[in-house]
């Protein structure tokens, strides 16, 4: 069995709008997070979150306590630029710079993310990603993320889970016009991101070459078929290309695959290509892919659906003849339903190194519960199981040949969930509030912080 590099690097994540807080204070502007309809009224908004904002220097020390080699965090665009373009805000930059500072001090490398859902507000009123003024105010905003802190931070990620963002983009905040072909638009903001991204990429590289390294994050789910009969295993390869390889394929090899293209095309919403987009997009030359893992997808094949009648806007992605999830009856459940599935993470992890042959980090990997504070301990054990399961399958693929240079267990702090709120609970150090009362937001270490310290002071040998 081959060893974990000395240099793995081992941390946690978090996101500026599930865990910083401070949604108003000096000078920052509104996020579509900020103003987001919160749809389970009973659950916290993004507000206050962690409280972050005001804790981060003991934050970074418990971080340094716990052992971290890594911290994986996004920038809010807002903090930094309130209205998304225009007037910079020092007091984000300063922010920012003393977090970075203070984990450089505490030896942890800072992997920044620049854009995790939280479009600022008065871009999304000009339409978003969907409108290609924002691909300007994006590469606008990491020139400045370069100008200042481009000095110290050696891993970039332009986008955090572009596949999510577009294909579960009200859930996440992402608003869809009206009377619009949602196929479509859909797709032309994905075009949109990625041309952005790789402006992005070709300035990084211009101004740093190799040494500063700069990749993209989606959400990877491999995807097995229900069967072995051939309609499940053509299944399985339709939505494999909607629900991950659609947005890698495109900024790692410079082409769109031509299978949902083809869906596209015969839906009647191929979206517009301006002259220069591929020529732009071709010049990215990532240095590695992050990905996020939470489980795998089942699907089988769907000759029919109930819903096919239905407006396009409203059945978006339910087509016969493409493929439909399904339930794993071979997989245990998170007591929020998401099936566990560490061999599935083996599985991507060397679908990734077969397909795009890059090194690769995770971003997040994490089991959200209803943890209990007793005694002023949290007793995690689940937790424990669900990482320790998880690690070994990437000591198993890096025996098998894939190139992972890093784990980022989601989250490093109890952080507020995009569905379930405070009460769904991923992180590593739980945070003593609930969903209506932020308390004092007192940090208290559970078991698997622990667990994890030891984990990486054994660079995993210890599990």
């Amino acid at each position: 069995m081959k060893k974990i590099d000395k240099n793995f690097l081992w941390g946690a994540s978090t996101s500026a709008y599930q865990f910083e807080g401070g949604y108003n204070s000096d000078g920052k502007g509104l996020s579509i997070q900020d103003e987001k309809e919160i749809l389970n009224k009973e659950t916290s908004d993004f507000k206050i979150a962690s409280d972050h904002y005001h804790h981060w220097k003991e934050d970074v020390a418990l971080m340094g306590a716990m052992g971290f080699k890594s911290y994986r965090f996004s920038i809010s665009w807002t903090r930094i630029i309130p209205n998304g373009i225009g007037k910079v805000n020092q007091k984000g930059i300063e922010f920012y710079s003393n977090l970075i500072n203070e984990l450089l001090k505490n030896k942890i490398e800072p992997i920044v993310t620049m854009f995790h859902f939280d479009m600022p507000n008065e871009l999304e009123k000009i339409g978003g990603w969907g409108n290609r003024k924002v691909i300007d105010a994006y590469v606008n905003y990491a020139n400045i993320l370069f100008d200042n802190f481009g000095d110290r931070v050696k891993y970039w990620i332009t986008i955090n889970e572009q596949n999510v963002l577009l294909l579960q983009g009200p859930i996440v905040g992402i608003k869809r016009p009206q009377n619009c072909n949602v196929l479509q638009h859909v797709f032309q903001m994905n075009h949109n991101i990625t041309v952005a991204q790789s402006l992005v990429m070709q300035e990084c590289h211009k101004r740093f070459a190799a040494k500063v390294k700069i990749g993209t994050a989606p959400n990877i789910s491999s995807i097995y078929p229900a069967s072995c009969k051939p309609e499940d295993v053509i299944a399985s390869k339709n939505v494999a290309v909607l629900r991950n390889w659609f947005y890698l394929d495109i900024i790692v090899k410079g082409y769109y695959n031509r299978i949902l293209l083809a869906l596209l095309e015969e839906q009647n919403a191929m979206f517009e290509i301006k002259a220069g987009d591929m020529e732009i997009i071709q010049k990215a030359n990532l240095d590695f892919i992050a990905f996020n893992y939470y489980t795998t997808t089942t699907v089988k094949m769907n000759e029919k659906i109930a819903n096919y009648k239905l407006p396009i806007q409203e059945r978006i992605f339910g087509f016969p003849g493409f493929g439909e999830t399904v339930s794993n009856k071979n997989l245990n459940k998170t007591q929020f339903g998401w099936e566990i599935d560490p061999k599935g993470l083996k599985v991507t992890l060397l679908e990734l190194q077969e397909r795009y042959n890059l090194p690769v980090i995770i971003t997040e990997n994490g089991i959200g519960a209803y943890d209990k504070l007793e005694n002023e301990k949290i007793i995690d054990d689940y937790r424990i199981a669900y990482l320790k399961s998880h690690i070994e399958a990437i000591k198993e693929a890096i025996n098998e040949g894939s190139q992972i240079f890093g784990y980022n267990c989601w989250s490093a702090f109890d952080l507020i969930s995009v569905h379930e709120g405070i009460s769904k609970r991923y992180g590593l150090v739980y945070i003593d509030r609930d969903e209506k009362d932020i308390k004092e937001a007192k940090r208290i270490r559970k078991k698997s912080s622990y667990w994890y310290e030891q984990v990486i002071r054994s660079n995993g040998e210890e599990l």
